[in-house]
């Protein structure tokens, strides 16, 4: 599986080389297309130079023991084959999964929409948790929230909300996020203490860029009104809330949250134009379904992916049998060791396709 890998050290070197071009380094956008290749290749060609010293390392040692008389140093050397050995393995592994395609969303910011489902007052309620929940994740990560559009209840729930999160790496963190959540505990609303179950939806979506998507203006209807709201100052007194209709596909998109009715139009054509990206992936996705057998669930809306249960203060994913007792921690916005499972077992799925399709061992 490691025999190109020279040629990609070869062409790693070139871009170091080219970096430190003073022409280069005065034309920026070439200068940033050559560092993110440059940064995208580092942790493989820095993998594949450690396991080239391992193997060397243990051709040196069974050199020494073939040859060598000495007991201390054929001691050495099978103690040094054997370190070998041990770190051979784990180094193997990181290679194939550094070797997998990657998501060529895995950079971009996201935009994520939660809404409200099955469960009235007590689903906008959970809905409003998982949005602070991802908020909360999002400040643990230095990246930044950039509300979009919402819809309270009334009781401090969302109906729905839609916010973007800006942060390098956004979508291949999230992207297995998308799905029905479930929660199940006695709602605030409840006087007779009874449990109840409810749902919110999840959308996470990779942020478009204009190159990724064409939007003729031609199809686009937009309304304006005036923001709504709970009362107080953040009420608008002008009609700057923006309703954007894409006549092609019927897609709605409201956007309230700034006083600016240039900006909301802005806001709602980037929703738009990656609610449009979602929906080339996903025909991409349908199209190649054997592939989407090699991966963790991502991106069906309908799926129920986890349940939050709050009396026994369980988090469980249905997608990988994982189970963790640290839901007051999740819902705080720890959910790196979620995402962390997750991704593993989505390589894993993916080196066993690769298996499958290629007959190689993985």
């Amino acid at each position: 599986m490691f025999e190109n890998l020279d040629d990609v050290v070869f062409h790693y070197e070139e871009l170091i080389n080219e970096l430190s071009d003073p022409e280069i380094a005065g034309n920026n956008e070439k200068y940033r297309k050559l560092m993110k290749e440059q940064t995208e290749l580092m942790p493989l060609v820095e993998k594949y130079k450690e396991y080239k010293s391992v193997k060397a390392g243990m051709e040196d040692s069974l050199m020494i023991l073939e040859e060598e008389k000495d007991e201390d140093m054929r001691e050495l050397a099978k103690e040094e084959l054997a370190d070998c050995k041990s770190r051979i393995e784990g180094i193997e592994h990181d290679l194939k999964i550094l070797l997998l395609p990657k998501d060529p969303n895995d950079s971009k910011n996201v935009i994520v929409e939660i809404r409200g489902g099955a469960g009235g007052d007590e689903a906008a309620l959970f809905a409003a948790d998982l949005f602070r929940m991802y908020s909360r994740y999002a400040e643990r990560k230095n990246w930044k929230i950039d509300m979009m559009n919402s819809n309270e209840n009334g009781l401090g729930g969302f109906k729905e909300v839609v916010f973007m999160i800006d942060g390098e790496g956004a979508y291949s963190k999230l992207k297995y996020e998308s799905g029905v959540h479930r929660v199940q505990r006695i709602p605030v609303t409840e006087s007779g203490g009874r449990i109840h179950t409810s749902t919110a939806t999840v959308a996470i979506m990779p942020e478009a860029e204009e190159v990724d998507v064409h939007i003729d203006m031609n199809d686009c209807k937009f309304d304006v009104f005036r923001a709504s709201g709970n009362g107080g100052q953040c009420v608008n007194t002008t009609d700057s809330a923006v309703r954007l209709t894409h006549i092609p596909t019927g897609i709605v998109i409201s956007c309230q949250d700034e006083k600016s009715q240039l900006k909301n139009k802005d806001k709602a054509l980037k929703v738009l134009r990656s609610r449009l990206y979602e929906l080339e992936c996903a025909k991409a996705h349908d199209a190649e379904a054997e592939a989407r057998k090699s991966q963790v669930g991502t991106g069906d809306r309908s799926e129920k992916i986890r349940t939050y249960n709050y009396p026994q203060s369980r988090v469980t994913d249905h997608r990988i049998k994982l189970t963790s007792h640290r839901l007051s921690e999740i819902m705080d916005g720890d959910i790196e060791e979620v995402i962390q499972s997750l991704t593993a077992a989505d390589q894993a799925l993916k080196l066993s396709h690769m298996q499958n399709e290629e007959g190689v061992t993985v």
